[in-house]
């Protein structure tokens, strides 16, 4: 079989067991081994299932990931998470839908500690929802605020996704990490400003609240300065050169930890529940990882990616016509799929393009997890609009996702600033790579 044409068959495959509901893990370490198998033999297809499991989950740049994971659940039994929704409310919850505004800022703030959009969105659900409905807040836009607000963890560091697409892409963790903190502030400013827009033009949406004394506002910053504490070990560490990414994000759980500990919360059962949680969260994404790159040496053997590159940037079409198909191939994709999923399928047959068409590898690399972002909180997936139906399961799925709308439009218009002026995302990175 001509291995370009085993390769289009692979990825095809691939899509429909996804479609059919196959963890993606196994789908794409099943179909890698027997391309393999078919085109090398099956001698080489044991030795590449045998050697790159180990390989990569050995790697040392992977290692950020598990301590970023558990410094998201010393910081929610620190009682971060609370702390900084208490403090946004007090500065912004007089304000049109001041409400939801704190609890945007709140899910910003909560970022600091968390690379987890799923688990910021649960978290602010369980505590922010309730609040509102309190205050006659309706349904949809308090869980609107709440589902598009946690995506934002998947931008601000510690994240995540960002961490897997540097490895996937040979490219500078530390670099990645200070590219999604302004484009992290874009979004949750825009989110606030349309929050706001939209109450004052439909007051029912949300009653106002009394304002609190400038007094109140000034002492209740006192009870954030664990989050900056943490912020500014990781992207001060970074960005000064005195840690590498892996080497913050122990400092940063370890400064998490002792946080949890002054706070009198943590007992032995949440620290137990801490590292059960991380391992369970830890061991899913290296499985992705580790098959979706079992597929990545099939694609290497078929030639596909370099073929697909080609023929893309052979195109007579400017290059933002053809970043934009791009982008909505990850937005079909994300009806399927979860980010990191998402990434891990496309990246190796995709990122060849962005290079070739002279984008910056960097700048890119937020703008997919920004698409990342939209796919969270869009059906038929919508992970984000699933679990704060399970922490509000009195907001019906269908007035989510209704509510979700108008933060769409925000993520939208984030996206197209961001690929408009890229220098918003590639400030911070420059400053560093100056320093």
């Amino acid at each position: 079989m001509d291995p370009l044409v085993a390769g289009y068959i692979g990825v095809a495959i691939i899509t429909v067991l996804i479609i059919l509901g196959m963890r993606i893990a196994f789908a794409t370490a099943l179909i890698g081994i027997i391309g393999i198998a078919l085109l090398k033999g099956w001698d080489t297809a044991y030795y590449v299932a045998g050697y790159l499991p180990h390989g990569i989950v050995a790697h040392y740049s992977l290692s950020v990931i598990p301590l970023f994971i558990i410094m998201g659940y010393f910081g929610f039994y620190a009682g971060l998470t609370s702390k900084v929704f208490q403090t946004a409310r007090e500065w912004f919850g007089h304000l049109s839908g001041g409400l939801a505004i704190a609890t945007t800022y709140g899910c910003a703030g909560f970022a600091a500690c968390t690379g987890s959009s799923v688990a910021s969105a649960a978290i602010m659900g369980k505590m922010a929802i309730p609040e509102m409905l309190k205050y006659n807040y309706q349904g949809r836009l308090a869980a609107g605020a709440v589902a598009a607000g946690g995506t934002i963890a998947t931008l601000i560091p510690p994240s995540v996704p960002l961490v897997i697409y540097g490895i996937i892409t040979e490219q500078s963790v530390g670099l990645l990490l200070m590219a999604g903190v302004l484009p992290g502030i874009v979004s949750a400013v825009l989110y606030a400003f349309m929050i706001q827009i939209r109450v004052k033009l439909h007051p029912d949406l949300a009653p106002p609240l009394p304002a609190a004394s400038w007094k109140k506002r000034f002492v209740s910053l006192k009870d954030t300065w664990g989050i900056f504490a943490i912020l500014f070990i990781i992207l001060g560490g970074i960005y000064t050169g005195i840690f590498t990414p892996t080497e913050a994000g122990g400092a940063g759980a370890a400064t998490t930890l002792l946080l949890a500990l002054m706070s009198g919360k943590f007992t032995w059962k949440s620290f137990k529940a801490s590292f059960l949680e991380t391992g369970k969260s830890t061991v899913m994404i290296f499985s992705i990882i580790v098959g979706v790159l079992i597929f990545v040496r099939f694609l290497a053997i078929t030639g596909l990616s370099a073929a697909f590159s080609n023929a893309v940037v052979a195109l007579p079409l400017p290059p933002i016509i053809i970043l934009i198909g791009i982008l909505g191939i990850f937005l079909f994709l994300g009806m399927f799929l979860d980010l990191i999923g998402m990434m891990l399928l496309a990246l190796p047959i995709i990122f060849p393009v962005i290079i070739d068409l002279g984008y910056d590898p960097i700048w890119f690399g937020v703008i997919v997890v920004k698409m990342g972002e939209i796919c969270l909180v869009t059906p038929p997936v919508g992970l984000n609009v699933y679990v704060v139906n399970s922490v509000a399961p009195t907001i019906p799925t269908q007035e989510i996702f209704m509510g979700i709308i108008p933060f769409l439009i925000m993520d939208i218009t984030t996206l197209a600033i961001l690929i408009a002026f890229p220098q918003i995302t590639l400030f911070l990175p420059s400053l560093m790579a100056a320093a």
